[in-house]
């Protein structure tokens, strides 16, 4: 019995009966929200930001940091929407946009990986500057009237009821599930975000892993620039500004460690469905955007916090049965 419930006290254990609880009391306050289309609706206003959550997470579990992902959104959509105002084909403009992401990456991995920055300055410095290439491009300008095709494929479903951004979540959730959990590259994200020194005596290839997993961060926020672009029909210079706070808190709040070493997909997956369910109540509630902004910003101190608190408390639960024990065999 007591290894049938041993789930419920570990973190994600916790985040199932939160999301549970959240779940009912929306539904109980909302008639229809257990329906197929309030739930496609609800992940659909998000599923950019979770599409980077997946990669977010390779990063802080290796124990780095990617401030930048925001701002490389931004940075391909507005490249995407800048090249097409000026005359190159939208199938040709959405590939450059991708490209950008792409040296983006390769820009970051290579002060990261080969350099030895921290990853925090790397990409602090990057939320700034790639934001401010976007500006560059589009200036002030909001640029639409993208091909219907184009705006299809973002605002309309694609396969049954789920459209292609959604499509593009599942198959990248499953992707990392496999390459997270069962791959020898899963392995090296595990062992360098415990110990690096550690990770080099192995024979793991530190420097190499990290700047592919930078280059595919910037790759993925990339394209989770232009499924944004394709849903909202337009650009403009400050899109997806803010969203790089969402993102790190979905990851965090699922028990990934902000130290490296630690943490699930599957965590994250909770994560994720908790915020959305939230953000969904506090909108049907007509809490405004800031007060949202600011339960998110609590659940981010938290989400550090609790982790890191709950292991200390049981650490000294352990040791006050170990000594509890002994007095017990010496008396």
């Amino acid at each position: 019995m007591q290894s049938r419930f041993s789930f419920l006290r570990r973190w994600e254990g916790l985040l199932l009966i939160l999301l549970v609880f959240v779940v009912i009391y929306n539904a109980l306050s909302t008639p229809g929200y257990l329906t197929t289309a309030n739930w496609i609706n609800l992940f659909q206003l998000s599923i950019e930001k979770i599409i980077v959550a997946l990669i977010m997470t390779f990063i802080i579990i290796n124990a780095e940091i990617d401030l930048s992902v925001a701002s490389v959104m931004g940075l391909s959509a507005c490249t995407m929407g800048f090249l097409y105002v000026g005359g190159m084909p939208m199938e040709w403009a959405a590939l450059m946009g991708l490209l950008a992401g792409v040296a983006a990456g390769l820009f970051n991995s290579f002060w990261i990986g080969v350099v030895g920055l921290p990853s925090l300055v790397v990409t602090l410095s990057g939320l700034i500057g790639y934001r401010g290439l976007a500006y560059l491009l589009v200036e002030d300008r909001s640029i639409g009237n993208f091909p219907a095709w184009f705006n299809r494929l973002g605002q309309q479903p694609l396969i049954g009821p789920f459209p292609l951004a959604m499509i593009v979540f599942f198959v990248l959730l499953v992707f990392a599930i496999i390459i997270l959990q069962y791959s020898g590259f899963g392995r090296y994200v595990y062992v360098i975000g415990n110990s690096k020194d550690v990770a080099r005596y192995a024979g793991v290839r530190v420097q190499r892993t990290k700047m592919i997993l930078f280059v595919a961060s910037s790759t993925v926020a990339a394209l989770a620039g232009l499924l944004y672009a394709a849903r909202l029909g337009a650009v403009r210079g400050d899109i997806a500004t803010g969203f790089e706070l969402d993102i790190i808190t979905m990851v965090l709040l699922g028990g990934v460690s902000i130290f490296g070493g630690s943490g699930s997909l599957w965590g994250v997956l909770l994560s994720v469905l908790i915020i959305l369910n939230l953000r969904n109540g506090m909108g049907l509630a007509n809490l405004s955007g800031h007060v949202q902004t600011g339960v998110i910003g609590v659940l981010l101190i938290l989400s550090v916090l609790a982790p890191n608190l709950a292991s200390s408390v049981r650490a000294s639960w352990n040791r006050h049965r170990a000594r509890t024990l002994e007095a017990g065999k010496t008396g």
